[in-house]
This record gives structure tokens, sequence and C-alpha cells, in this order.
């Protein structure tokens, strides 16, 4: 079990996907602050002065009770509170990422394609001589080693 084990874990497939999962916390992260830091301050700003950290619903009032002026008084308060505005900027961190993702695999694609034309086979321009089996041109009609009278399809 030990000896698969360690195959498991050698094969590439698992190293690169283990790559992939590190690279993909870190670019979560940048995301997260990229939003939170840099697109929601100017977008709060522009519909007011609004904080979308601090958009939070009171479920149940904490000790001392309300009105808190931010999530965090409210939490420090022991509030049950409903934060959709968190989730707010969780969504546009998730659509954020997903464009992220879908612009790497379209590139990824445009790119193999290019990649896999340009290896596709060439059409042929010889064939052999039924007769004697040299190389002749695709279109010839008569075999230039043998001077056999070939089919022409």
């Amino acid at each position: 079990m030990l000896k698969e084990f360690r195959e498991f874990i050698s094969r590439g497939n698992v190293i690169d996907m283990a790559v992939g999962i590190i690279i993909g916390a870190a670019f979560g992260t940048i995301v997260s602050s990229l939003v939170r830091d840099v697109i929601m301050p100017p977008i709060g700003l522009a519909l007011g002065g609004v904080d979308f950290t601090n958009l939070f619903a009171i479920l149940k009032h904490g000790s001392p009770p309300g009105p808190y002026a931010t999530l965090a008084d409210a939490q420090a308060a022991s509030a049950v509170t409903l934060n959709y505005g968190v989730f707010i900027n969780t969504i546009i961190i998730f659509l954020i990422v997903a464009v992220a993702v879908f612009l790497l695999v379209f590139w990824f694609n445009r790119i193999r394609r290019r990649f896999e034309a340009a290896k596709a086979p060439a059409e042929p321009t010889t064939k052999d001589c039924p007769y004697c089996f040299s190389k002749i041109p695709i279109k010839a009609t008569r075999c230039p080693s043998c001077t056999s009278q070939l089919q022409t399809a």
C-alpha cells in the first residue's frame, strides 16, 4: 500500500495538480484583495459611501444591544448577523476568478489548436507503385521505374 501511494504521489499529474491548487489559492488571495481593496471602495463611493463589508442585518442583538456602526462592532457584541455585504464581495470575487479561468482556458485552447494545426500531417504527394513498390508522384499515370500503366481514380 505504501508503494502504491509513493507511485501515486510521484506521478507528474498529481504534482502538477498540487502546484495548480497552490497557485490557485494564491491567485484567490490576490483576487480577494483586488475586490476588497481596489474594486469595492470606488463602487461603494459611487453608491454614496457604502462599505459592502459593513452591509449586514441583525438577527439577534448582542450585549450591548445595537445599533452597530460596523460589522466588527456587531460581532464584538456577540450579535447574530446576516452578512450580505460580505456575500456580495464573495460573489464578485467568484466572478472575477471565473472570468480569469475562462480566459486562461480560452487562450490555452487557442494556442493548442494552432500548435495542432501546425503539426497536422500534410496531404501526401507520393504513392507506391502497385507493381514495383517504388515511390511515384500521386498524379502519375505510369510508373517511371517499371513503366507500368497505373489505374487512375
